[in-house]
């Protein structure tokens, strides 16, 4: 049995996990979830979400035996918490994520990818400190290969996302080098490019790096083959 602790992208909860959360311990995992600072049932005001305080939310929830997976922008919360405590994980696992470069921020990464998929499909808050997505954009992005039920309630749930944090470059040292990571892509994901995934990944092992036939939103897509996909990595370590 692995115990995995799962960190939400942007705009999104721990909500999003349930599919993936009833799967997992179908296969003898421990799984929990949690909301990063302003979102889900976290109250946290926008104006004081810092990429510190994400990082710090995941590093309380953490213990030296969890796996900790991070989507999407979560990417960049579980490296600052490997960052700044190697030891308070077991491994690091990537879905659909940016995998930080030292010294950019998330929207440094984003700005980088082969092709903008955002582009008119987020709007910015009139006092600047955080974006919603466009309700009619959000299908064709996220959930393309998803049921019907699964979308409606997902955009029941969607929230703002703080831009402070996204915006802020993560130094990373040895201490993150020596974290164990892997990588889980989707290979039709319309959010993050496939390509890019591929190089943000290009030079690891092999046999760290899963690709699934997927949107940006397996979890909800194909919650039972990524728990398979998590209980292999879970069996190399």
């Amino acid at each position: 049995m692995a115990r995995f602790l799962l960190i939400h992208g942007s705009c999104h909860g721990a909500w999003c996990w349930r599919d993936l959360l009833g799967e997992l311990a179908n296969l003898g995992h421990d799984a929990h979830a949690i909301d990063l600072p302003g979102h889900g049932d976290d109250t946290t005001p926008l104006s004081e979400v810092t990429l510190d305080l994400t990082r710090d939310a995941v590093l309380a929830a953490s213990t030296p035996d969890s796996i900790v997976l991070g989507h999407s922008w979560g990417g960049y919360p579980i490296s600052a918490a490997a960052e700044a405590d190697p030891a308070a994980m077991r491994a690091l696992v990537y879905l659909c994520a940016y995998v930080p470069v030292s010294g950019l921020s998330m929207i440094d990464m984003r700005k980088a990818g082969p092709r903008q998929t955002l582009t008119g499909a987020v709007e910015r808050a009139p006092d600047g400190l955080s974006y919603s997505l466009v309700p009619d954009r959000v299908r064709a992005l996220f959930y393309h290969d998803c049921p019907d039920a699964t979308v409606s309630y997902a955009m029941d749930h969607l929230c703002p996302q703080a831009i402070a944090p996204q915006e802020t470059p993560l130094t990373l040292t040895n201490r993150f080098a020596h974290v164990p990571k892997f990588y889980i892509r989707g290979a039709d994901d319309r959010t993050i490019p496939p390509e890019y995934q591929a190089r943000m990944t290009r030079d690891w092992p092999a046999d760290h790096v899963f690709e699934m036939p997927t949107s940006h939103s397996p979890f909800f897509s194909d919650p039972t083959g990524l728990a398979l996909r998590l209980h292999r990595i879970a069996g190399l370590l």
